[in-house]
């Protein structure tokens, strides 16, 4: 059986040892200590984690303010709470005003399955894409989570960066180093191409097994950086494989998927599918119930590079 690995682990130990060589590190929470799995942090440095209490919009312009002193404040919180009840806050004080502010959103997409769309997270690459100067960032593993944060913290300007809760297996080389605006092919195709991220990725690859034994030879792709977007890399799988699929745990209608349709209609219009949440609040389950349930799986992805190739 595949060992999976909880994402929030290797989050938690690489900001713990960026911290512990960087005196600027400082985390800024919402009552989301536990949640964010940063009980050894807080241990470790407790004059370094801000708990503002379940006050997203304070915990945004606080953390903003740090910034502009010098801090390199985290903040850490549930995605849907941290983008939905602070995209003002996101906007102003940290896209607009250019500030050195890394937003942790904890739990996204169907993460909080169990308890309804006031707790599903969604939306946030729509919200969070559309905001000039900030960079969006969805891993699929513990190492490209651990790269990801690593670069966050070298980096400067605002970043938002999707912790997943759901386990996954690993699926990056140990020694991955994150690299923003670039994707990877973790598997070679030719006939078709399918984009992925975040907790559907290891889906992709297994799709892409089941269609190698029907003789349809399918092109995987991480796609970690939803923006800035890999765009040559995205044109290079157009003209290499002629069909896209898009797949990921949000909206399609302003995530990685609409990001890739834009690119190729201006440059490179091909056959493609964008799979993920639809126009409509999700039925309350588990996560993988939800995902399974709009089509999110490997067989969805499947289904799909079969109906671009004309083999349903």
């Amino acid at each position: 059986m595949t060992e999976l690995y909880d994402c929030r682990v290797a989050f938690a130990e690489t900001l713990t040892q960026l911290a512990a060589a960087d005196s600027r590190i400082i985390v800024v929470v919402n009552d989301s200590v536990g949640s964010s799995n940063l009980g050894s942090f807080a241990e470790r440095f407790p004059d370094r984690v801000i708990n503002v209490g379940i006050a997203e919009q304070t915990m945004v312009g606080l953390a903003a303010g740090l910034a502009s002193s010098g801090w390199i404040p985290f903040v850490c919180g549930a995605a849907c709470f941290l983008t939905g009840r602070a995209t003002e806050q996101i906007k102003v004080d940290v896209a607009y005003s250019q500030l050195n502010v890394k937003l942790c959103g904890m739990a996204p997409g169907m993460a909080y399955g169990e308890l309804g769309p006031t707790h599903h997270s969604i939306e946030d690459l729509s919200w969070m894409r559309a905001l000039p100067g900030l960079d969006v960032i969805v891993p699929a593993d513990p190492i490209e989570t651990a790269a990801a944060l690593t670069w966050m913290a070298a980096a400067e300007g605002g970043v938002y960066l999707r912790v997943l809760r759901m386990k996954v297996p690993r699926l990056l080389p140990e020694g991955y180093e994150f690299r923003p605006g670039k994707g990877r092919i973790l598997r070679q195709g030719t006939d078709a191409t399918i984009i992925s991220n975040g907790v559907t990725l290891a889906w992709a690859l297994n799709a892409a097994d089941t269609l190698a034994d029907e003789g349809i030879s399918t092109r995987v792709v991480d796609m970690a950086s939803v923006k800035p977007l890999d765009n040559e890399l995205v044109l290079d799988c157009a003209a290499q494989t002629g069909r896209i699929v898009t797949v990921e745990e949000a909206q399609v209608s302003g995530g990685m998927g609409a990001a890739v349709a834009s690119l190729l209609a201006e440059h490179l219009p091909v056959p493609m599918r964008i799979l993920g949440a639809p126009d409509e609040f999700a039925p309350t389950g588990s996560e993988k119930w939800v995902l399974d349930h709009w089509g999110v799986s490997a067989s969805g992805m499947a289904a799909a590079v079969r109906e671009l190739c004309g083999r349903r």
